[in-house]
Order: C-alpha cells, then structure tokens, then sequence
C-alpha cells in the first residue's frame, strides 16, 4: 500500500502517513474529504501532508478545509492562519459556528443548567462548569457535532473522510487511537474519521514539514511561546501554555471573563489550578480579594460534599436509594453549606422533601425504562 509522500526540504526526502485499504478505497472511489483545521501546527501539517499525498494517488474528490470556530475563546490569530493555509493549498475554507453561542458561552450556560439542577435535587453534588480532560465536551459539541452537522448536510447520502491531525506524540489517550473509525450519521449518511498524521513527531515530521513548505506558524507559537493553539485558555494547557495565552493582549478580556466565572461558581478552570493566579496583573482592582474569597467558599463547599456517602450519589443521573431520616438530615445540612458558601438558592432542603425528592426520582426512573 502506498502511504509515501515525495517531499523537497525533508531530511529523507520523504514523509509515510498512516493510512487502511478502506481509506484507500475511498480515495480511489473519488470520496470527498474534509480535513479540519485550527490553524495550529498539526492541522496545518496534515492539510500539507494529506493534500501532497491526495494529489500523487489521483484522487478526484472534493476536497475542503472546515474550521470550527469557538468564538471569544479563539486565539485571534487562528482564523487568519486557516485563511492563510486554504489560500496556499487552493481548498475551499469553511467555518461553522454554535449556533447557541461560543465555548464561553457554553461555559456559562453550563453553570446556569448545573444550578437549576441542584437546586431540583437532580444531582448531589454541585457540578462545575468547565470540560474537563474526562469530560470534553468542548471539542464534542463545540467541533465534532458541529462539523458533522455540516458535512452531513453538504454531503448528504455519501461517505464522508473526516480529517484530523492529532498524533500518538501527544498524549496516552492519543496514543491508542485508530488510524480510521466509521461513523453512522444516519442510513444513508457515514463519516470515517481519518487519522493520517498519527505516527508523525512533532520535531522530526511536524515543524520539518512546515519550515519545508515555507508556512509561517501561528503566533501563540513565534510570538508568546505557547506549545498549543486550541482555546487561548485550554482545560488540557499546561501552566506555561496558560500564561503564554495570557501575554497576548487580544486575550485579556477573555481572561477576566473567565477569572469571573470562577469567583462566581468556586470551581477553578483547571482541577487544582485557579486560572487567577495566572495573570493577576491582568485582573480589576479587587478581584484578587473575590478570589481569595472564592478559594475559601470552595474549600467550604468540597468540605460540606465529603460528608456524602457514596450510597446516596446518583449513578448516570439517578439515585439509587432512598436516604434514611438521618441521611436526609445530612443531606440537608449539607445543602445549606453549599448554598451559602457558593450563594445559590435551592429546594429540598429539609429531610422529609428530600426523601421524597429521592423517591420521586427513583419512581421517574423506573417509569421511563422500557
């Protein structure tokens, strides 16, 4: 199978993409292929690496680049850079949006929903309003569905290859993941996620690639030394990474913003990590106090939620026992806690509402399988 890409600039003159006989099928069945772009190195490099591959095998599909934008937390040089690669490979550059609103705004809503459902008893625990590493729906809603979304629509009733440049290089979880997964969007409409760039190494493929084609890098990388373009502020950045964003003037309202919604709700953006503490200099006069204060109400919320025993958590969303009097008398001591120390109102306070609540729940669940 021919997965060698012929390459001037390039220590061994070639590059080897990963690739499956189903893919290469595809190709030569003419299948179209978006490749998605961020404007960070690894996207640019699979469009350079896939576009030269495409273009020795013969392919004669449509072709396009797909930036999903996710708004106020971009960095400001991101959509430029994509214009930038689409210009220099001759592809068509789409970009889709939330229509609901960008990731910060997803944040906040987040938060919104977390409280309505506390306050109905509909979770135990207060729940954050960040993604999380194990919870990312950021790039689920935010890129994934949103891409699919479009792509379902433009391509309607064939088989789509969904582009990525992630690589094994980068993390554990990136490290098991399938050079191609078939995804069903509908019965008459599939979507095979392609990872060509997979076993490329970021200082021996990556910026050798880049520095052969002559594309200038974003500027989160040359001008503030930051080691990943993704959100300026990232739940997976690394301290360096975070303040690196924070050195950009572009993204210092942004920072502020989300300083915000960490004093209002006491969750730090990162586990362990207030992103306050990273640029201080950046926030309003006062603010450093409201997070000092912040800290304190979250210390005071963790502290009333680890008096919950592990029999009155809820699993995928429900409960599964109903609380005795004296749990319920926990429970309600505990409810007033995090109320208080996080400012919120909420219901099912007292025991005898809230082992009515747990029973209502459990009945509803129970009700609702088939």
């Amino acid at each position: 199978m021919n997965n060698r890409i012929a390459l001037e600039g390039l220590p061994n003159k070639t590059l080897e993409i990963c690739i499956t006989p189903e893919i290469s099928q595809q190709i030569a069945d003419g299948a179209p292929i978006a490749i998605g772009v961020s404007g960070g190195k690894d996207s640019c490099a699979v469009a350079f690496a896939l576009s030269d591959y495409l273009d020795s095998v013969g392919h004669a599909g449509e072709r396009i680049l797909i930036h999903s934008d996710l708004g106020r937390t971009e960095w400001k040089d991101s959509l430029p850079t994509c214009e930038r690669l689409a210009k220099v490979l001759g592809l068509e550059l789409i970009v889709v949006r939330r229509e609901s609103g960008d990731m910060l705004a997803r944040w906040q809503q987040r938060w919104r929903n977390n409280v309505a459902r506390y306050a109905a008893l509909e979770c135990v625990k207060l729940i954050l309003p960040w993604s999380t590493p194990s919870m990312r729906f950021c790039t689920s809603e935010l890129k994934t569905a949103i891409i699919s979304r479009y792509l379902a629509k433009r391509f309607k009733g064939q088989t789509v290859i969904s582009v990525t440049g992630i690589r094994r290089e980068e993390s554990p979880a990136r490290a098991k993941k399938p050079v191609c997964k078939e995804r069903a969007i509908s019965s008459m409409m599939t979507i095979i996620d392609w990872h060509p760039i997979l076993d490329f190494k970021m200082e021996a493929h990556v910026f050798p690639l880049l520095k052969a084609k002559n594309f200038p890098l974003h500027e989160a990388y040359t001008v503030f030394g930051s080691s990943r373009v993704s959100c300026c502020f990232c739940i997976l950045g690394s301290q360096n990474d975070l303040r690196a964003a924070s050195k950009c003037e572009d993204n210092a309202e942004l920072y502020r913003e989300m300083v915000a919604l960490e004093i209002e709700t006491t969750f730090s953006f990162q586990s362990g990590q207030w992103l306050g503490d990273i640029a201080p200099h950046l926030l309003p006069v006062g603010t450093l106090d409201l997070l000092l204060e912040a800290k304190q109400r979250a210390r005071q919320r963790e502290a009333a939620e680890a008096h919950i025993p592990k029999s009155m958590l809820y699993v995928k969303g429900w409960p599964v026992a109903v609380p005795t009097f004296d749990e319920a008398v926990m429970l309600s001591e505990v409810r007033h806690s995090v109320s208080q120390a996080v400012g919120i109102a909420t219901g099912f306070t007292e025991p005898d509402s809230i082992i009515a609540r747990y029973q209502e729940l459990i009945n509803a669940r129970w009700e609702s399988k088939p």
